[in-house]
């Protein structure tokens, strides 16, 4: 490494932030970039420490060390480079990732670890401001048609790594606009929707075609598709949200996160909220605000989180979080060894902007009013069980726990189960497998269809977005084997592999 010395001389230090008093007035974000003097800093951090364990963290095997060394050393093009070469989209990852990479980092151990994601996301935002960044045209076509379902980042990973090995790619978008979760499920406040519209505008200009308000199975035939294209990839993601089926489950007042925070993010874009809905749940024409309101969001993952941002934004008159597992804690334990993925307290940025955060709580019934609005939730406390593996296994209600809170916009944030069924799969016949999603598997991701492929949530469940990235491009070698026989894409394994004969 550049500066071997590095992680003894510099701690971690993340960007500055805007204040909370000022970032809740609006939704742009928060995070200042790093003076060059800093990020130098922070890179030089990475330790030459032989076996780089983040490599193992990441699921797209990204080069880490090697572009860190590039960045301490100011070749900030290499750094890209090396960068680009294992990740089609760093500007989302670098906003958007819990960075698994970090808890690997064998700096971790004993030292917070290298701020990888931060300097990630300042090597590619450089990258567009220098000019550095500039659509790969092919020179050659193989004459191969391939039809991507689903423009989130599977689909989009997989769209862009079939462009470059030369077919002819068209994605299409159910929605108005491409990103799917991207675009309408995370707020602007952690990823601002130009910086979708711009990498959009660069795979346009590589030759990939999109579609949009193309909802296959509703307006768009997949046998015609089927007919048309020599292989589909299916990336319509994971759709289906879990449900809370209890007393007043139908007030005025419930909703899905989603349908939430989909309606927010079409107001922050000046966009119909309301136009090209594509959802069949409770929430049909009504705006759904958190003004003004006691907001209790059900779940404590990071749809809730966002959900607790956007409500105060939205002026909300309090905002309270559960979740119905117990605390996790706040350090790694015996159970949670490195370099695994430590299931460990997260506080967000949205929760230090105001929230009331309780665990252990089930939720027993919605209580409306005379109007047949959501006034009051009935709640319970919880004692869990763990099991010897640290899992909490099972749970009782304590005795005399069971109480009212006032509540008139209560938020499902509890995941998701499988993709949407009816309509496109139903019509294919796709297999499913015991979850609900389709059914493939990780050396070749056919489904039990002709020709037609799988990637992503749709296939692995609710996952990361780091993840649908690398399943899209796993995915879109298989694809290109199929079509050509064999394939010069890259894959995670192979990256990891190349950096020996490459980079060094």
């Amino acid at each position: 490494m550049g500066k071997p010395t590095g992680f003894i001389e510099f701690t971690r230090a993340l960007p500055d932030r805007r204040s909370v008093a000022e970032r809740v007035q609006d939704f742009k974000e928060y995070i200042k970039p790093y003076s060059a003097e800093k990020l130098n800093q922070q890179a030089a951090r990475c330790m030459d420490c032989g076996v780089p364990f983040c490599h193992n963290g990441c699921p797209l095997g990204n080069i880490i060390p090697e572009f860190n060394d590039a960045v301490y050393s100011n070749n900030l093009e290499e750094a890209y480079q090396i960068l680009s070469s294992t990740n089609n989209f760093p500007e989302f990852t670098g906003r958007i990732c819990p960075a698994p990479c970090e808890s690997a980092c064998v700096l971790g151990i004993n030292q917070p670890p290298v701020a990888i994601e931060e300097i990630e996301k300042h090597i590619i935002e450089i990258a567009f401001e220098k000019g550095f960044v500039k659509a790969r045209k092919n020179n050659i076509s193989t004459g191969k048609k391939v039809g991507v379902i689903g423009s989130g980042p599977a689909g989009l990973a997989a769209a862009a790594q079939l462009n470059a090995a030369g077919h002819s790619v068209t994605v299409f978008e159910r929605d108005d606009a491409a990103g799917g979760l991207l675009r309408y499920g995370i707020p602007d406040f952690k990823l601002e929707k130009w910086i979708i519209d711009r990498r959009i505008d660069l795979m346009k200009e590589e030759g990939i075609v999109f579609k949009c308000k193309a909802n296959v199975g509703v307006n768009v035939s997949i046998n015609d598709l089927l007919r048309e294209f020599n292989a589909i990839i299916l990336a319509g993601g994971s759709t289906i949200p879990r449900d809370l089926l209890i007393e007043g489950r139908e007030l005025n007042g419930v909703h899905f996160a989603m349908d939430f925070l989909k309606q927010s993010n079409k107001i922050v874009a000046n966009k119909n909220p309301f136009e090209n809905k594509q959802t069949e749940s409770n929430i049909l024409d009504k705006l759904v605000s958190a003004k003004n309101k006691n907001v209790v969001v059900i779940g404590g993952g990071d749809t809730g989180s966002d959900c607790v941002g956007t409500s105060n934004r939205q002026g909300a008159k309090n905002v309270t979080q559960f979740e119905l597992l117990p605390k996790p804690p706040e350090s790694r334990t015996p159970l949670m060894p490195w370099p695994n993925f430590p299931m460990i307290l997260k506080t967000t940025t949205s929760h230090e902007e105001g929230v009331e955060r309780h665990w252990a709580i089930a939720t027993k019934a919605f209580i409306g009013d005379e109007y047949n609005n959501l006034k009051a939730l009935k709640i319970v406390d919880l004692e869990w069980k763990v099991a010897e593996d640290g899992i909490p296994a099972s749970f009782v209600e304590i005795a005399n726990s069971e109480r009212e809170i006032p509540c008139e916009l209560a938020l499902l944030a509890m995941g998701f189960i499988h993709p949407q069924h009816k309509g496109l799969l139903n019509d294919l016949g796709v297999e499913l497998d015991a979850r609900g999603n389709v059914k493939a598997t990780e050396k070749d991701y056919k489904t039990n269809i002709a020709k037609v492929f799988v990637a992503g949530d749709m296939r692995r469940g609710q996952s990361l977005v780091v993840w649908a990235i690398s399943e899209g491009r796993e995915c879109a070698r298989k694809v290109d084997e199929f079509l050509m026989g064999s394939s010069l894409l890259e894959t995670k394994d192979e990256s990891v592999v190349n950096e020996l004969i490459y980079f060094k």
